[in-house]
């Protein structure tokens, strides 16, 4: 598979104009969970001819395309990622609405381990935890 969101839009055929080549750059370089908002600021500081419209159009047309996975994490907004990123899972910060990825070997077999007690091969999942960090006091 291609490598680059602009290599696999091609790869699939969709037609990059120059404001998508503008929108999938700044999604290939984020290393966060923007939201069409974020991808918006981002995406018309490169280019101020972008309009808001043209940023949901290209980011559900990526969705589609299953070249973006969107993520709702109960906070009101949708947020995207590369969907050919490596397998992580995410942890929200509710207080800050921060997005943390982490992998943990032992779920993942904790996981596999329950699909097949189930009478199933897992081909895939996605976890998301829900949390605030700890106080001082709470971490002794």
């Amino acid at each position: 598979m291609p490598d680059t969101i602009i290599r696999r839009c091609e790869a699939k055929g969709l037609r990059m104009t120059e404001q998508r080549r503008v929108i999938a750059t700044v999604l290939q370089e984020a290393d966060d969970h923007p939201d069409v908002e974020e991808l918006y600021a981002r995406a018309s500081a490169r280019d101020p001819k972008i309009s808001i419209a043209t940023v949901y159009r290209t980011v559900k047309l990526f969705e589609e395309s299953d070249i973006l996975e969107k993520y709702e994490f109960g906070d009101g907004r949708a947020r995207y990622e590369d969907a050919e990123r490596e397998h992580h899972d995410h942890l929200l910060d509710i207080n800050t609405g921060e997005v943390i990825e982490f992998i943990d070997e032992e779920i993942e077999k904790l996981q596999d381990r329950i699909a097949e007690k189930l009478g199933y091969r897992l081909i895939g999942h996605r976890l998301e935890l829900y949390g605030v960090p700890l106080s001082a006091k709470d971490e002794s």
